[in-house]
Order: C-alpha cells, then structure tokens, then sequence
C-alpha cells in the first residue's frame, strides 16, 4: 500500500510539474516546426521554396535517372548543386547534424534519408560527382535493370496494339 502511495505521488508530482511547465511554453497547436537555414551559396533555388518542399524527391529521382540510365548530366537538379548551395556552414554537411538541412525536414516528417547510404553529404569541389561506396555502387546496375524491364513492358505494349 506504500508503494502504491508513493507511486501515485510521484506520478501527481511529475504531472503538476509538466503541467506548471507548459504554461511557460509558446502554444505552437503541435510539434516545434523544422529549423530550415537559408542557402550558404547562390542566390536563388532552381524552384520557388514551395514546389521544392513539395516536389524534391521527385526532382531528384527524375534527374537520377536521366543521369545514370540516359547519361544525361545537368547541373539545375543535380544532388552535388543541392548540397553544395545547402551544406551547413558550422558542419559543412547537409545531414551531419540535427539541425542541417535535410535532417531538419527529414526527422520532423519522420523520414529515412537514403541518399547518403551510398552519397558524400559534403560539397566535393571540382568532382564530376559524389563517390559512390562499393557497397552501394551496384545501386546504379539495378537502375539499370529496371530500365530495360521498363522498355521491354512498354515496346511489348506497343507490339500488342
């Protein structure tokens, strides 16, 4: 019965605390909204803020392809120009730390970044590109693979018609 008597104010305890505490809290109406720095280089994205929030993974999976698969290399949508506009100035990274630009967004949605399984998250100079690791570099064959799947779905459909 003790035991019982001192949980319970312990756990009365704990929430008049939390409750007293919150008063001294900004009413944000739910979580604490993702710290976005601004840009260290360039002067404006390739898209307006709103579409890129919206649209990057998109963008970039477009530009991946085109990439490996075509061998088309641009630098509008290429990851290397993200990262080196976006790369913190205090880490020099876009996901080394929790408040670097893609950990930001990416822990508030609850999100895995993937792109640095196998991607520098650091600006790499004059590279042609990012180094993939050995683990990751066969990444690019089953791209490659799914391609000529694709293209084989399609000419078959367009046989059938």
């Amino acid at each position: 019965m003790k035991r019982l008597l001192a949980l319970g104010a312990v756990v009365l305890t704990t929430a008049a605390l939390a409750w007293a505490g919150s008063e001294a809290q900004p009413k944000t109406g739910g979580a604490p909204k993702p710290v976005i720095a601004k840009a260290v280089k360039g002067e404006q994205c390739v898209e307006d803020n709103d579409y890129m929030r919206r649209n990057h993974m998109k963008v970039l999976n477009h530009h991946r392809d085109e990439t490996v698969l075509e061998g088309i290399r641009t630098k509008k949508y290429s990851l290397k120009e993200c990262i080196n506009c976006h790369a913190s100035e205090k880490t020099g990274s876009v996901a080394a730390a929790k408040d670097d630009f893609c950990v930001s967004c990416h822990s508030y949605a609850a999100v895995k970044i993937d792109c640095f399984d196998c991607h520098s998250t650091k600006p790499q100079g004059t590279m042609a590109m990012h180094p993939l690791n050995a683990e990751t570099a066969h990444y690019k064959h089953k791209l490659a693979a799914q391609a000529t799947s694709k293209v084989s779905a399609e000419e078959m459909a367009g046989v059938a018609q």
